[in-house]
């Protein structure tokens, strides 16, 4: 019998079997050992194949290879991954210029590993009712920023609905990861989407301008009109995994296409002579912020380094 994953609460994953039943599963035993170095081996999002047993739940033989996945270091283990969810058509990177500030650090390091794993990603900068008009100035410039690079930006409100609508018909028939730092408003704007999910919301903490984890665990919402709207729980850093130094030029886009013109194909443009890299960041082409991102990228192993707000 096989199936898609639809939710992960830790040990146990609910696959909606082919069929249209939910079984609740565990992973076979022996299934763990199989050189998978992930915190979690079945992600939301797997087709998998079950074995039903006499109890009404059924454990998982098999997953299918996936078409791709986003992984992040796990947050305890750095020699593990954790897989937010695979099979996807595309991601929605929920950020905040306020009420929690998202980093320019953090919006990269995703682009990159969506990059890797050949996921599209669409920005939604939330909260724009919230903002002051030197922070509405400074969101248009990050918006304009990653536009001139090729990804999609969206201002929404999500708590009033604002910009909501033109996010429906990018969304109809699609497996979407929404993902985004805790308190973002992803829930919000869940319910606004898929108003029968009914998702609990919580406020920012005063103290620290931080969000709260309101969603516990990943979840497969059904879109309405056809599609999957993944629900995940929110995270403070996003840990790159499996990026080999030589390849991440690739996969910041407009690092990779001034890079064809440096002096030596081995460039890591930090340092050589005939950089055109180098030149491009000193000419304004390519923005400081994104060089730093991929500086940290480059040079930087250790988690706690990017959990703070740059």
């Amino acid at each position: 019998m096989k199936g898609l994953v639809i939710k992960n609460t830790g040990s146990w994953y609910t696959v909606k079997t082919d069929d249209g039943r939910l079984v609740e599963s565990k992973i076979k035993g022996n299934f763990r050992l199989k050189g998978i170095r992930s915190t979690n081996p079945v992600a939301v999002g797997d087709r998998v194949t079950l074995v039903e047993n006499a109890e009404g739940t059924a454990f998982i033989t098999e997953i299918e290879d996936r078409k791709n996945y986003i992984i992040r270091k796990a947050s305890n283990l750095s020699k593990q991954s954790h897989i937010i969810a695979a099979n996807l058509d595309q991601a929605f990177l929920v950020v905040t210029v306020n009420y929690p500030q998202t980093s320019t650090t953090f919006i990269d390091r995703f682009l990159a590993g969506a990059e890797a794993y050949r996921v599209p990603v669409v920005l939604i900068f939330n909260k724009h009712d919230l903002l002051s008009e030197e922070e509405i100035h400074y969101e248009r410039m990050m918006m304009t920023l990653y536009d001139t690079i090729g990804y999609e930006c969206h201002e929404i409100s999500a708590v009033h609905g604002d910009g909501v609508d033109a996010l429906r018909p990018l969304l109809k028939g699609k497996t979407t990861l929404l993902s985004g730092n805790s308190g973002v408003g992803k829930s919000t704007l869940i319910n606004q989407l898929i108003p029968e999910a009914h998702l609990r919301t919580a406020e920012i903490s005063d103290a620290h301008n931080t969000g709260m984890h309101t969603t516990t665990f990943s979840e497969m919402l059904p879109f309405p009109g056809g599609g999957w709207l993944i629900d995940t729980p929110g995270i403070k850093g996003f840990g790159t995994f499996d990026i080999e130094k030589e390849e991440l030029t690739s996969y910041f886009r407009e690092i990779f296409k001034f890079s064809k013109d440096c002096r030596f194909s081995n460039c890591t443009h930090t340092h050589e002579p005939g950089c055109a890299v180098r030149k491009a960041v000193a000419e304004h082409y390519i923005a400081e912020s994104r060089y730093q991102s991929y500086l940290s990228m480059l040079e930087d192993k250790d988690e706690n380094k990017y959990r703070e707000a740059f």
